[in-house]
């Protein structure tokens, strides 16, 4: 588990598979120079206990809401880490949106004073907008 704190209200949770979200995240900072809201990172493992992981990605939510809930980026939407993700919205101030990937996670690190839903726009539109066709050959 991986923690970044900062004065930012909303909190930002990523569960992923494997070592997926340490990587982005650990880009992005690179990227930026810093990190600018309240983080943590959940891999999962392909042969854990869905019920344990759940236990832990609650605990870490509720340390990252600071008041106005917690912005959870996943990877895939129906797996596991999915899964989980969706099981805080029954418990907490949470929105999910999955589907990670490096602009989505860029795009929320630019906008760190937005509030929940707000941010959650932002995931969305940077992961939607960052996937372009840049160029296509001549097959030769």
């Amino acid at each position: 588990m991986e923690w970044r704190h900062s004065k930012m209200k909303v909190g930002l949770l990523i569960i992923a598979h494997e070592r997926v979200a340490s990587a982005l995240v650990e880009t992005a900072e690179n990227m930026l120079g810093h990190c600018p809201l309240a983080l943590a990172t959940l891999p999962v493992e392909g042969d854990c206990d869905p019920d344990a992981t759940f236990e832990r990605a609650l605990n870490q939510a509720r340390e990252l809401d600071q008041g106005d809930g917690v912005l959870v980026l996943t990877d895939i939407f129906g797996s596991t880490p999915s899964n989980i993700a969706c099981r805080l919205a029954t418990d907490l101030s949470v929105a999910v949106v999955s589907g990670v990937n490096l602009p989505m996670l860029v795009r929320v690190m630019n906008y760190p004073d937005l509030q929940l839903r707000e941010l959650a726009n932002k995931a969305l539109s940077g992961g939607r907008d960052g996937v372009l066709e840049c160029c296509e050959g001549t097959g030769r």
